[in-house]
This record gives structure tokens, C-alpha cells and sequence, in this order.
């Protein structure tokens, strides 16, 4: 029966998913007794899961030419279409919304960036657990996507290890894809990361619950923990009752966010390194460093204006800055207890900036993070450091072999190409919601937040928070978009579109 799923298109099975995952808030609102709610996932589950079924058998025989190009299409339609499908369930729980809101909860659920245009006391527990779990399936996707689709095709941050053209395939890659169906690669990464995935997500629900949290509110944190979706019920994380020790419990999680290495159970040649020399985990924790320090050492420059002092205020300052700056850095976005504290501690009066940034540098390749990626970053760096050393040692032989070679020179190269696309598709994104009404400086947090997957951006990275509810509908299929080609990245597009014959 799985090679019989394994052989149907991509998006057929992705659907079906969707109506399985409708079971999930139609069993939790059965079970606390809020009928009228679990009659709407529930048929809306039926709904999907025949119209899945039906389509399967249409395409049974269907034999794509190119099977690795095909999942890239599948994928990039998944974004296009589920979204329409999983707004159906909420759609029905919430007569009085508008098919634009559900659509772009639902968008922005789907691919991890937490944006909401409800406010939290609005919707029911239900209603808070579906957007969850919608963001719990996108973080899978997403890694799932990153192994089995974008790793063979050189896309997604593989290209900077690799040093091959994105788009095209490997050395050899014509004579392994007579050997190992995509399909079959595609099931076998999907078996290998789920257990993981969900045994880790269990694991972060079951400890919030033990420190204080309430069943639903811990399940929902930790959905939004693992998949950086940072998806929220009615109680905000930084309100949440596991207190400290739970916000320490997610900070441990965030390394699943930064490096690929760090998922347990997953056979990969590079995961035999030692995980703290890991050049994604060094330079996360060189920027959060970095970042805390300057800081919380900002206060004594205005220390005369700020009456925030003492030794209790000091270090609950620093963990606000170290875990706020490690949750936007994932783009995750959970704020902490703290992080008000903190502002207040180091006296800036534009705290939001220093987040704007640490999303656009993101989290580590091949996971559920965003943003423009650790290794990317990286590279550049090396680049930069290996000119310098040219200029002062012109002769000088670079250090580190041929993979550090090639990291600092194909890598470096592609990964500048891949910065100036994702700033050229901000200024975009800014250009069109500037048309659109919007102010300037909410244009830029909007931008920024919705092509990271930091939907959070919006209370925390402007002066004022802004409210999604209050934009325009144009505005908002501006952000929809821009939130897509945030999660699936430009290079992927482009290798999509352009003809695959032309690229060398």
C-alpha cells in the first residue's frame, strides 16, 4: 500500500495529509465537548480526504518525465493550493470571517511564518490547535523538502556546500536517478524525519505540561517550537505558565532550528562530524553572543536615564536578550518574559531593528527556519576573510583544504547571488505595499517578516505594533505571496521557471 501512495503525484497525498490532520482538532473539540466545532473539522476531514481519494485514482497512471522537477512543481503548487483546501475547516468554524482572512491564516500557518489576523480570544481552543498543526505539517514539509527535493537539485543552501550550478543535479546524478526513484527517495526521507520529528515534539509538550503549562497551550508551543511556525493559543508564550524553565526547554530546541546535524536518528555522512564543530551552530552562537552583549552593555552609556538596576535585573536582561535573539534568529519568533526587561535595561528605543536583522540572516540549511541561512552567511564571511588575508599575503595559500576551497569560492559566489535575489525580492515586496497604502516603515517590517517567516516582526520589529487584521485584502495576498516565495526561495523558483537545458 505505501509503494501504491509512494507512486501518486505529490500533491494528492499532500491533500489527503490535510484531511487526516483534520481529525486532530475535530477529536480535541469532541473531547471537550464543543460538538458543533468537531462537526465542521470532521466533515470538512471527509471532505478533503474523498476529494483526495478521487483525484488519486484519476492519477493513477500518471508518469511524470522528469520525476525530481515534478516533486519541485508538486511543491511549489502545495503552496499554491493547500492553502485554499486547509482554510476550508476554519472557513467552517468561523461563519463570520472572510475567505481572504482564512486563506491568509492559513498561508501563513502553512509555511511556518505565525502571522494571525484574529485576535487570540477570538477563536476557540480548536480553531488555535488547527493553526498549529497547520504550522506543525508546514515544518515538516519543509524539512522534508530539504532532503528529498532541494538537496538532489542543488537548492536551498545545498548549493553552497556543493559548489554545483542550483537547479542541476549532481555529479552522476543521470545514472543514480536510474537507480533511486525520486519517489521512493521522497518516502524513505519522510520515515526517516517524521518519528524524529514528532518524538521531539512530544518530548517538548510532555516537559511544558510537567512544568505548569495546560495540555492544549503546551502542545501548541510545542508544534510552533519545532516547526518555527512560533504559533500561539489564547495564552502568549511569554505569559506562559512553565515560566523560566520552560522558556530554557525551547531555547534548547532552537538548535534543531540552526543545524541540520543536531536532528537525532537521521543517517546523513555529514552528521558524523562532532556536532560543536558544526560551522552553522559556531556562527549562531557567535551572533547571539554578539548580540547580548552589546546590549545589555548599552546600559551603562545611558545608565543616568534607566532605572533599571540591580543584580536580578541585570541577568533576567540578559536571558530576555539571548532568548528573544535566538527565537527571531530561527524565525521563530516567541518573545520573552524577559524581553520587555531587557529593552528597558539597555535604553534602545528601536529594539525591533536588531530583530529585523537577525531574521533576514535566519537559521541553518535543511531546516524548518527561514531567512537567508547560516551557511550562506558563513560562506561569505570565509570569502571575506580569505580576500583579506590575499591582500596582506598576496601569495598565501588558503587554509582548510578543498572543501574550504570550494566553500569560499563557488559557495561564497552562489550564496551572494542568493543574497542580492532575497534583496532584491524585499525592495519588491516593499514597492508593491507601498502602492498599496501602506506606510513606510510598516512596508519594511511587513516585507521582512513575511519573506523570513517571522510573522511576530510585526508586534515586536516596528515603534507600533501592527495588526494584520487591519490591512487591506490587496495587502494581504501581497503578504500571502511574498510569504511563499520566503518559504520556498527564490533560487527554487527560478530553477523551476528557467529551462533546465540552459544552465551549466
Amino acid at each position: 500500500m505505501l509503494a501504491r501512495l509512494a507512486e501518486l503525484p505529490l500533491l494528492v497525498v499532500l491533500l489527503g495529509l490535510c484531511g487526516i490532520l483534520g481529525l486532530v482538532p475535530a477529536l480535541y473539540a469532541f473531547g471537550v465537548s464543543n460538538h458543533e466545532l468537531a462537526r465542521d473539522f470532521l466533515y470538512s476531514a471527509l471532505i478533503l480526504t474523498v476529494i483526495s481519494v478521487m483525484l488519486g485514482i484519476a492519477t493513477a497512471a500518471y508518469a511524470p518525465r522528469d520525476p525530481a522537477r515534478s516533486h519541485l512543481a508538486a511543491l511549489v503548487l502545495a503552496y499554491a493550493v493547500l492553502p485554499f483546501a486547509l482554510a476550508l475547516p476554519l472557513a467552517e468554524a468561523l461563519p463570520d470571517t472572510t475567505l481572504t482572512n482564512a486563506w491568509f491564516e492559513m498561508i501563513s500557518a502553512f509555511t511556518t511564518t505565525g502571522a494571525s489576523v484574529y485576535a487570540p480570544d477570538r477563536l476557540a481552543d480548536p480553531v488555535h490547535l488547527w493553526r498549529a498543526t497547520v504550522g506543525w505539517f508546514g515544518g515538516f514539509l519543509t524539512l522534508l523538502a530539504a532532503y528529498a527535493i532541494l538537496a538532489p537539485l542543488n537548492l536551498g543552501g545545498t548549493e553552497v556546500s556543493s559548489g554545483r550550478v542550483p537547479g542541476r543535479g549532481g555529479i552522476g546524478s543521470a545514472l543514480i536517478a536510474r537507480t533511486a526513484d525520486p519517489a521512493l527517495r521522497l518516502t524513505r526521507f519522510a520515515f526517516m524525519l517524521f518519528p524524529v520529528y514528532l518524538s521531539l515534539t512530544v518530548l517538548l509538550w510532555c516537559a511544558l505540561l510537567i512544568l505548569g503549562e495546560t495540555g492544549i497551550s503546551a502542545l501548541i508551543h510545542a508544534m510552533g517550537t519545532l516547526s518555527t511556525s512560533g504559533i500561539t493559543g489564547q495564552t502568549p508564550f511569554s505569559a506562559s505558565a512553565a515560566g523560566f524553565p520552560g522558556e530554557v526547554l525551547v531555547f534548547i530546541c532552537f538548535v534543531f532550528a540552526i543545524t541540520r546535524r543536531a536532528l537525532p536518528g537521521v543517517r546523513l555522512a555529514e552528521n558524523r562530524r562532532p556536532l560543536l564543530q558544526d560551522p552553522e551552530l559556531r556562527l549562531a552562537a557567535l551572533i547571539l553572543l554578539i548580540v547580548t552583549l552589546l546590549l545589555f552593555l548599552r546600559h551603562w552609556s545611558i545608565a543616568a536615564q534607566s532605572d533599571t538596576t540591580g543584580p536580578q535585573s541585570a541577568l533576567a536582561s540578559i536571558w530576555g536578550f539571548l532568548f528573544t535573539a535566538a527565537s527571531f534568529l530561527t524565525t521563530t519568533g516567541y518573545a520573552s518574559a524577559n524581553w520587555q526587561t531587557a529593552v528597558g535595561w539597555s535604553g534602545i528605543d528601536t529594539p525591533g531593528f536588531v530583530l529585523l536583522g537577525l531574521a533576514i540572516i535566519g537559521g541553518g540549511t535543511a531546516t524548518a527556519a527561514g531567512g537567508v541561512k547560516l551557511l550562506r552567511v558563513y560562506a561569505l564571511l570565509r570569502h571575506g576573510e580569505r580576500e583579506l588575508e590575499k591582500i596582506i599575503h598576496p601569495n598565501s595559500i588558503g587554509r582548510g583544504g578543498a572543501e574550504a576551497r570550494q566553500l569560499r569560492r563557488q559557495g561564497a559566489q552562489f550564496a551572494w547571488v542568493f543574497f542580492m535575489l532575497f534583496a532584491t525580492t524585499i525592495a519588491a515586496v516593499s514597492a508593491l505595499l507601498l502602492i498599496a497604502g501602506v506606510g513606510f516603515e510598516q512596508t519594511i517590517v511587513l516585507a521582512i517578516g513575511a519573506l523570513t517567516t517571522t510573522g511576530q516582526l510585526a508586534e515586536l520589529g516596528a515603534a507600533e505594533p501592527v495588526l494584520y487584521g487591519d490591512l487591506s485584502d490587496p495587502v494581504k495576498v501581497i503578504l500571502g505571496i511574498a510569504m511563499v516565495v520566503g518559504r520556498l526561495e527564490t533560487l527554487a523558483l527560478l530553477a523551476l521557471i528557467l529551462p533546465g537545458r540552459g544552465r551549466r
